[in-house]
């Protein structure tokens, strides 16, 4: 077993490292995105690392391989259990040798029994590939399978001739169709609601929309805000409405939240931040219903990092529940290597995304979401 490290700028110009000096017979092992120190330590530049193995007798034919039952010698059946004295005193080198091969050999079981996915063994060697890059970057497995059939029914028609760029091509096709599905971009609507729970960075991520809606498309807008729990929190906005030169009402009942609606009835846009709760538990999500009408003339996006466990996001798309939830936001890209996770909730709940955010920067840091973004931040095509 062949083991060798690659480094390449993309996924694509690895996977042609990968096939040039392994040949197509080449398993994906690990990857990860790491992160190079530029000129004078600055400008850091964004890599693919891949770990890739190649079997020498992968290609052979199997009939070739099987060995013949060997012939008992006669002296063989005289030869003694206990090693003989030469055996007893081979060179040290050659025992090194072997000891090497066999704890290299246990680390490659390890590897591949780490990474690479029993699942995907039924798919040619360069869909596995595909396949297991996808499923690094945390992609379900119910998400995989259907794109691993559709290009096996590519490469039957290709009569098994397709090469890795071409695979790439065609996974990252179907991939960009499958999330073609939901909605995505900016509110459409003159109430703007960011929910979500406690450190994900919803008020950031707000005064980056209402940036965008005045200085871009010199909206008219406002602030309220309902996190009345942290002094912090109003400070944090109020500094940002100072900045847009825009109003701010701070929100303690539901009569308030209306009052707030009549005051900016003219306005084209009115931004909503709430408070960073642990929304597994219903209570405050009940709480935040008595405190904002969401029959109004509202899209509400539910706020997400991706630097939390699935699960746990899971398990917050499953309190809201009784919030109508229009499209998510996800942000902390610049703090992941692996964004599966947002692609997995979208499709286990058919529900859009309208940002990602990959910074603190205001306004820059945050990209309107699209099937095509997604797409290159899972194959290592973009970030910081």
């Amino acid at each position: 077993m062949k083991i060798k490290k690659f480094l390449a700028p993309s996924m694509a110009e690895a996977m042609k490292q990968i096939r040039l000096e392994l040949g197509d017979q080449a398993v994906i092992l690990n990857s990860k995105v790491v992160h190079r120190k530029g000129f004078l330590g600055f400008m850091k530049k964004r890599n693919i690392e891949v770990i890739a193995a190649v079997d020498p007798e992968a290609g052979k034919n199997k009939h070739e391989k099987a060995a013949q039952p060997a012939k008992t010698k006669p002296e063989q059946l005289q030869r003694p259990l206990i090693p003989t004295v030469m055996e007893q005193t081979a060179p040290y080198a050659e025992k090194e040798s072997l000891y090497k091969e066999i704890a290299e050999l246990k680390k490659v079981v390890h590897e591949i029994s780490k990474f690479a996915n029993a699942t995907f063994q039924k798919y040619p060697l360069p869909i596995q590939t595909f396949l297991n890059w996808c499923s690094s970057q945390g992609l379900d497995d119910s998400f995989l399978l259907p794109v691993g059939d559709s290009l096996l029914k590519k490469w039957d028609e290709a009569n098994g001739e397709a090469s890795e760029e071409e695979i790439l091509r065609w996974g990252k096709a179907l991939i960009r169709k499958r999330l073609s599905r939901f909605s995505y971009g900016r509110s459409r609507q003159k109430y703007v609601n960011l929910i979500g729970p406690t450190g994900v960075g919803k008020t950031t991520t707000l005064a980056k929309m209402a940036a965008q809606a005045v200085l871009d498309k010199k909206e008219k807008i406002a602030f309220v805000t309902t996190d009345t729990y942290r002094i912090a929190a109003i400070e944090q906005l109020k500094t940002y409405a100072n900045l847009l030169n825009v109003p701010l009402e701070v929100i303690y009942k539901l009569s308030d939240f209306q009052k707030a609606i009549e005051k900016f009835a003219d306005f084209d846009r009115i931004f909503i931040d709430t408070a960073g709760r642990n929304y597994r538990e219903l209570q405050y999500v009940r709480e935040l219903e008595n405190l904002i009408d969401f029959n109004a003339e509202m899209e509400t996006f539910l706020t997400l990092s991706l630097t939390m466990k699935e699960k746990d996001m899971q398990d917050i798309v499953e309190s809201f529940q009784s919030i109508r939830i229009d499209r998510f936001i996800f942000t902390k890209l610049d703090e992941t290597t692996t964004y599966g996770a947002a692609v997995n909730l979208m499709e286990q709940y058919e529900i859009g995304c309208a940002y990602l955010t990959n910074g603190q920067d205001v306004p820059d840091d945050m990209l309107e979401a699209s099937p095509e973004i997604f797409v290159e931040y899972l194959f290592g095509e973009k970030g910081k």
